[in-house]
């Protein structure tokens, strides 16, 4: 008896929609389809190719690339032979890659990029389990180490079927189906291993709760190195038969959006603040009579989604002018933002902005914020269609178990928490202590059910663009220039990273430095010459975009510091407020008059 897996999940879809499109690439201008069966059948050859290259059950396959079916084919294909597939952004700087890489001992890896293809080349040294790398739109050159992806497809021709039957019947729900590395408390990447029932049981739950079915379409266009895209992705639409767009690049996702009017769409906050900042660019320019008219309609729209946040319908009056305003006005700033058929809009990885879901709202579109995390196979509560309320994370999923531990810390029990962390049982342990899933974060639940997330209790930076990232390893790495004394990094929920430094002045008095330090143009330049050597090797997530030395060193008198001599972050961000608000309110250019 077959259980329940996401292979499993494609076979049966494929047989039940076999000419029914499964996802579409555009190639030279158009939007070409492939159906479930065919996609179906290039996951059972990516299988096939991985037995033929000896993974066996339980290894790891890495993938580095962008949004595309070979990504997803793979992955699947791992999966059906009993191994995992691992992604890692692409903008993963080189240590981070290399160390990935080693800890999940790959393999073989994907990527698709001369960039990536090189850089996986040059790790070779370091990474004794790899055995090829599987390079997609690129040529190989006659590199031993690399195959194409045609070449790799065809390594499989000779292997039996019953061979991959085996495999893929051996699979229980149980069964690891995924890697998924996110940062550490330490800095360091933590792989998150992530069943078979994990994944289904998720992608059921959110497709109930959303009513996602065979009619429904997405753009894949965040990186599939998160696992909120791999759900609506990858395995979502094998249980419920939507369709998936892929974007051609980041760069051309704001386009590829307008040309494909999805009805299901995912994204970050960053992504949808950039949406409005440049709609509301635009709606600046209407006056006159446009202006009111427009005026008018966001004002119907704002009192319709009131309502269907707290599950009424809006009174026939009100009804009859929304319609009237959808049609005049607000059709068409939809279709402009490549929205005119969304009809599920979710926010994750990050809190939104209450002002961004107002804006949103005004415009008749109700934006879902979810909370979640790698470990609890992405959403552990999430706003619903008719239960929404702005600035909370929603309720909890059905069949989940909450809880708030006396620290505050928000505790979770359910089919979507994860196996534990790869080669990492004490951490594990950890994590899972009690039978619940420790989420670090300090969270408080209402008569209603709707959870709230206060703060943090892990020190862990989730950036606006949903990237997880340690301030302690970069505190640290600022520290390597003697001039600085502390740093303290900044970019909870912001859109890049920034910090505050002081400067330590028995050294800058050894180097004959006096007297305000922090506007002393020698010490300035070697400041900003040691972060901007330190960013060229972090990824771009990780990269310091602005910083500021303050006149000053962190007290404990102040409450800056713990007796012993340890930093409080949140005193800090209290007391210099002013000062970290002006990173990021000023230009570049005022920014680096200011830091420099």
């Amino acid at each position: 008896m077959a259980h329940d897996t996401i292979p499993m999940r494609l076979v049966e879809r494929a047989q039940r929609s076999p000419d029914e499109p499964a996802y579409f690439v555009k190639d030279k201008g158009m939007w070409q389809g492939t159906s479930w069966s065919g996609y179906a059948a290039e996951v059972r050859r990516a299988a096939k190719s991985l037995l033929a290259l000896g993974v066996e059950t339980s290894e790891c396959v890495a993938l580095i690339g962008g949004n595309r079916p070979e990504w997803s084919t793979l992955m699947i294909g791992a999966m059906s032979i009993g191994a995992c597939g691992a992604g890692l952004y692409t903008t993963s700087s080189e240590l981070e890659t290399q160390a990935i890489l080693a800890h999940a001992e790959a393999r073989l890896v994907l990527v698709d990029s001369a960039a990536a293809l090189e850089r996986v080349r040059s790790l070779k040294p370091t990474l004794p389990a790899l055995r090829r790398i599987i390079v997609v739109g690129l040529p190989v050159h006659g590199d031993p180490l690399a195959l194409t992806w045609s070449e790799f497809l065809e390594r499989g021709n000779g292997v039996p079927d019953a061979r991959l039957r085996e495999r893929l019947g051996a699979l229980t729900a149980d069964s690891i189906a995924s890697l998924v590395y996110t940062s550490g408390a330490e800095g360091s990447s933590q792989g998150v291993l992530l069943s078979h029932r994990n994944l289904t049981w998720t992608s059921d739950v959110v497709s109930d709760l959303l009513h996602i079915g065979a009619s429904d379409t997405s753009l894949s266009y965040l990186p599939l190195a998160h696992v909120s895209e791999q759900l609506f992705t990858v395995h979502g639409p094998v249980a419920t038969g939507s369709g998936v767009y892929y974007s051609e690049s980041t760069r051309s996702a704001p386009s590829n959006l307008r040309e494909v009017q999805p009805t299901v769409v995912f994204g970050v906050p960053r992504i949808w603040e950039k949406l409005q900042a440049g709609m509301e660019a635009r709606l600046s320019g209407v006056h006159g009579p446009r202006k009111r008219l427009v005026a008018w309609a966001r004002t119907i729209a704002t009192r319709v989604i009131e309502a269907r946040n707290e599950g009424k319908e809006p009174s026939l009056e009100l009804a009859a002018q929304y319609e009237l305003a959808h049609s005049l006005v607000l059709t068409k700033i939809k279709r402009a933002l490549g929205l005119g058929a969304a009809r599920i809009c979710i926010s994750g990885a990050a809190p939104i902005d209450a002002a961004t879901l107002t804006f949103f709202a005004s415009i008749g579109l109700q934006l879902l914020e979810v909370y979640g995390q790698t470990e609890s196979s992405g959403p552990i509560a999430m706003n619903q269609p008719r239960r929404t309320r702005f600035g909370s994370a929603g309720p909890r999923l059905p069949g989940l178990r909450v809880s708030i531990a006396p620290d505050g810390e928000l505790l979770v029990a359910g089919p979507n928490v994860f196996a534990g962390y790869h080669r990492d049982p004490e951490a594990s342990a950890r994590a899972l202590a009690g039978g619940f899933l420790h989420t670090g974060d300090l969270a408080r639940i209402d008569a209603e059910g709707f959870l709230s997330i206060t703060g943090r209790k892990r020190q862990i930076l989730v950036t606006a663009g949903g990237k997880n990232v340690s301030p302690k390893r970069l505190e640290a790495a600022l520290r390597g220039e003697e001039l600085i004394r502390e740093a303290v990094v900044i970019g909870d929920r912001r859109r890049y990273l920034s910090a505050l430094v002081t400067i330590d002045e028995e050294v800058a008095e050894r180097l004959g430095l006096r007297d305000s330090l922090h506007e002393n143009s020698i010490v300035r330049e070697r400041v900003a010459r040691h972060i901007e050597a330190l960013n060229a090797r972090l990824g771009s997530a990780e990269q310091l975009r602005r910083h500021l030395i303050l006149p000053r060193n962190f007290r404990i008198e102040t409450g800056e510091l713990t007796p012993t001599m340890k930093l409080r972050r949140h005193r800090i961000e209290e007391l210099w407020s002013k000062e970290i608000e002006a990173l990021y309110a000023e230009t570049p250019e005022q920014s680096s008059q200011r830091s420099q």
